[in-house]
This record gives C-alpha cells, sequence and structure tokens, in this order.
C-alpha cells in the first residue's frame, strides 16, 4: 500500500468516518411490491427505556450506508457471512415450522441466504421479514429461497405488534443497542408465546489485540489514551439479560473467530468496510499517524505470527431464548441444557402451503402497530 494510500485511510479512519437513523418505514426495496411509511413512534409496554446513551445511532446508519455502497462491498462481507450462516443452522436445528419470521438488524440477509439448503424449505419458514436501519444494506441484500419482505427499522424500536413471529433471528447487529435490554424485551414481545429468538452478538473480549496495541501506542505518544474500540456486552452478563428479558430455556455459547491480516492498517480498513467502525459518543476524533504506527510495531511484537501476519479475534456469543408457554418443561437439567428444550433431530416434516400475504400492505396490516 503506497504512503498516500495509506494516509488516505488513517483520515478517513480519524474522522471517526460516518453515521445516522429516521424511526422507521416500510419501503419498496428490490422485490417489494408497494411502499408504505409510518409517522408514529412504536409503542413500548413494560419498564421504560434506559437513560444510557452509549452509542451514536446517525453515525451507525451512516457507516452501514456507506460499507453497503461500496463496489466491493462483498469482500469485507466474510464474517457476517460465516456468523449468518451458524445461525442458520441452529434454526434448523429445531423441529418445527415457522409461519411468519423476523430478522432484526439483517444487513444484507446473511442470515435468510443460508436457509436455502434444503429443498422445502418454503414449507416450513413460510415468510421473513428483514429489518435493518440501513436502506442500502436492504437494497443489496442476498438472493433467498425464502420469501422476505422488507422494513427499514431502527432495532431500538421494533415497529412490530406483540405476539406476532413464532422466529426472531439477529445476527451482528445487537451489540450497537444502547438499551440491550429493552432491545430483548422488545424481541421478546414481538413473539408469539413458545416462539424462538436465535441471536449472535459480538462478545466483549473482540479485537483485544487492536484495543491493546492502540492503548499501549497512544499512551506512549499521547501521555494517555481514548477508546478507539466500542464496549461489548460480556457473556457473563448474557444469560442474566435474556432472563430479565422474559426469555427461558436459554443457551448461550461461544466461538472465537480469529482472521490474519497483513497488518494493522488492513485490520482498520476491512472494520470500516464491515460497518464496524467505532460509533460511542466518546470516541476520540483524531488518531495521529505516528499513534498508529507505534501501535502497528506494538500489534505486530505482541500479537505476530511467524509469517508476518496479526490476528484480530472475534468473539462471538450465540444466544437461544424461548417465550414462556405453558406447554415448555418448567427446568432443564444442565447436563442437556445444550437441547434448549426442543427437539434437535432433522427435521422430517411437510406442511400443506399457507396462503400468504398478497402485498406488502396486506402484511402490515397484520403485523404493525394501529398507527391512525
Amino acid at each position: 500500500m503506497s504512503s498516500a494510500m495509506r494516509l488516505g485511510v488513517l483520515r478517513a479512519l480519524s474522522c471517526g468516518l460516518l453515521g445516522p437513523p429516521g424511526r422507521w418505514s416500510c419501503f419498496s426495496a428490490l422485490g417489494c411490491s408497494s411502499k408504505i411509511t409510518f409517522k408514529a413512534r412504536r409503542r413500548m409496554s413494560g419498564p421504560g427505556r434506559s437513560s444510557i446513551n452509549v452509542f451514536n445511532r446517525e453515525m451507525k446508519k451512516k457507516q452501514k450506508n456507506w460499507a453497503a455502497s461500496l463496489e466491493d462491498a462483498h469482500q469485507y462481507d466474510y464474517l457476517r457471512d460465516e456468523v449468518g450462516r451458524r445461525v442458520a443452522d441452529r434454526i434448523y436445528d429445531i423441529s418445527r415450522s415457522f409461519p411468519l419470521s423476523l430478522d432484526v438488524g439483517c444487513g444484507k440477509s446473511h442470515i435468510a441466504e443460508h436457509l436455502n439448503k434444503v429443498d422445502s424449505v418454503i414449507q416450513w419458514l413460510h415468510q421473513m421479514i428483514l429489518s435493518d436501519i440501513s436502506e442500502e444494506s436492504l437494497r443489496r441484500r442476498r438472493l433467498t429461497d425464502v420469501p422476505t419482505r422488507c422494513v427499514l427499522a431502527d432495532e431500538e424500536f421494533l415497529p412490530f405488534k406483540e405476539k406476532t413471529f413464532d422466529l426472531v433471528v439477529s445476527s451482528l447487529s445487537l451489540h450497537w443497542i444502547n438499551d440491550l435490554p429493552g432491545a430483548l424485551r422488545q424481541i421478546q414481545q414481538v413473539l408469539k408465546p413458545d416462539g424462538v429468538f436465535i441471536g449472535a452478538m459480538v462478545g466483549g473480549d473482540s479485537l483485544y489485540e487492536l484495543r491493546c496495541s492502540l492503548q499501549l501506542a497512544e499512551t506512549e505518544r499521547e501521555g494517555g489514551f481514548s477508546p478507539h474500540i466500542s464496549p461489548y456486552t460480556a457473556v457473563t452478563d448474557l444469560g442474566n439479560l435474556l432472563g430479565r428479558a422474559g426469555f427461558n430455556m436459554l443457551t448461550v455459547d461461544i466461538d472465537d473467530v480469529e482472521i490474519h491480516y497483513p497488518g494493522i492498517l488492513e485490520v482498520l480498513m476491512d472494520l470500516q468496510g464491515m460497518g464496524e467502525s467505532n460509533c460511542a459518543w466518546n470516541r476520540k476524533g483524531l488518531l495521529h499517524r505516528d499513534t498508529v504506527l507505534a501501535a502497528a510495531a506494538i500489534y505486530k511484537e505482541m500479537y505476530g505470527n511467524a509469517d508476518g501476519s496479526v490476528p484480530a479475534t472475534f468473539e462471538i456469543l450465540y444466544m437461544i431464548g424461548w417465550k414462556p408457554h405453558h406447554s415448555q418443561v418448567t427446568s432443564v437439567d444442565r447436563s442437556t441444557a445444550g437441547a434448549t428444550g426442543a427437539d434437535q433431530s432433522n427435521l422430517n416434516v411437510t406442511i400443506k402451503n399457507k396462503t400468504l400475504p398478497t402485498s406488502c400492505y396486506d402484511l402490515c396490516q397484520d403485523i404493525f402497530y394501529d398507527l391512525n
């Protein structure tokens, strides 16, 4: 990489590149038949929202729109594709049908695109609502055999009626939510009784190599450090958050995904290309060139591989929670908790075709709050 290009990358990163959302709307993305715009906030039941505001959601919206609009955007989707595939595998483990499902923070439908490996997928997954804060991501979504509808909505304000969905999924989106307990409560509320939530999010130990290198370099060169990596949820807190949101029969597990890069600049460039740049309100607005060069040297010295590459570790937290129902068992033996109280045998069911809504408006009448 030339020095001019490196400086260009540093300028883009140091400016805290991008970020912004309105509330929500249902729009005619590619393949959607009609367009509806709403002008109301989502009503909430239960405890009020937290006043803690860590992330600039406007900044995150701009970051995701910019990343999705890149000509080579597909080159940065490797992590989302892999995690989306693993979430899809967890859906296959549940032996039941899902007439209506929701993907919260779907991005470019990284989960739905992996739901094609069963020929009869449309028989047990009848319709999936794709919801995201980024319109550009929805417009560039991947092809899938699952019938889908697009809803432009902030994950912090789900606009759907309670007890609407049989399945809610989310992949690599919830770690940017300001009020995670409130978001989990909303997900629990829009699920039908005995509905299931399957999610994946970035965990607290992610990018520890980058975090440590930047902190040491900034302390050395500038006499102190500022947070350049956004705070993430610890795995020890996740089970408690799901329980407080009203889920039961919980399963939480961890995957460490290690990716190797030529150097620190490539790590930063890929995070930017993923739309995963820091958007915390207290982020520092400038990352000095000398600090980045020092961090690159520290990164390679402390974590570098023999071939000259450096690792970046992503801790991915997977969660499964069920909305309570009288048919569920009241307690689960820890030795069998991984099964989440459901039959995890291979899917082998036959379901008659179900009549689906013929237009986006018909669908919205069924699942959205009455906004008149």
